[in-house]
């Protein structure tokens, strides 16, 4: 029954936390009629208005490193509580694992792989090419959040907190759109990406 209560909670945090993202994207479907609608919309708006594309450049290249002091006090304080709790250490070093192998390595092998043209790059693949104009999809820096948010949204379950992060979460993966760096379907392969590389980090982490 504890086991059942457990993994119950833990898929609440993830669907929670993922929350804001998902009516980012029901907002999309209701509201455009396809991508590049979203893209167009949204590449106007941001000329029209050149401090919201500055806030959103910011969120976009320093939002994944806002997370990055949490991990790395989890690593200093699981060093020198490595002999009486070694839950931190652990964490901390999964944590650095799966991200370089899903967020890094996976990510770009996908990019390389599929060969989708960014947005007004034109319409037609060019699978295993090394043009980064080509490397749309995934988003790595959605799948990066996400690998770094869902692991302490599940680790903890706090309700603020899952909140504050899927939301934080969120505006990293828009701002992506916003600024027209990606599709909406690159943001959404990543939050996949993201997911699997979060539960991971939660699955191999957890005490025997």
């Amino acid at each position: 029954m504890n086991s059942f209560i457990f993994k119950n909670q833990t898929l609440c945090h993830y669907f929670l936390g993922s929350l804001p993202l998902m009516l980012i994207f029901a907002a999309f479907f209701f509201n455009f009629g396809s991508e590049a609608e979203v893209l167009a919309f949204f590449k106007a708006h941001s000329q029209a208005h050149p401090d919201i594309k500055s806030f959103a450049k910011i969120v976009t290249n320093w939002g994944n490193a806002a997370l990055y002091p949490i991990y790395i006090w989890f690593l200093i304080t699981g060093i020198k509580q490595r002999k009486t709790d070694k839950s931190r250490l652990r964490f901390a070093l999964v944590f650095i694992a799966v991200q370089l192998a899903v967020s890094l390595i996976a990510v770009r092998f996908l990019k390389i792989a599929i060969g989708k043209p960014r947005p007004g790059e034109g319409t037609f693949f060019e699978p295993m090419s090394m043009k980064g104009a080509y490397h749309s999809m995934p988003s790595g820096h959605t799948c990066e959040i996400y690998g770094a948010s869902l692991p302490l949204i599940l680790r903890y379950r706090n309700l603020l907190l899952t909140l504050g992060l899927g939301i934080f979460s969120a505006t990293v993966a828009f701002s992506r759109i916003y600024l027209n760096w990606h599709h909406p379907s690159d943001v959404f392969c990543g939050w996949m990406l993201g997911s699997v590389a979060g539960f991971a980090i939660h699955l191999f982490s957890k005490e025997d």
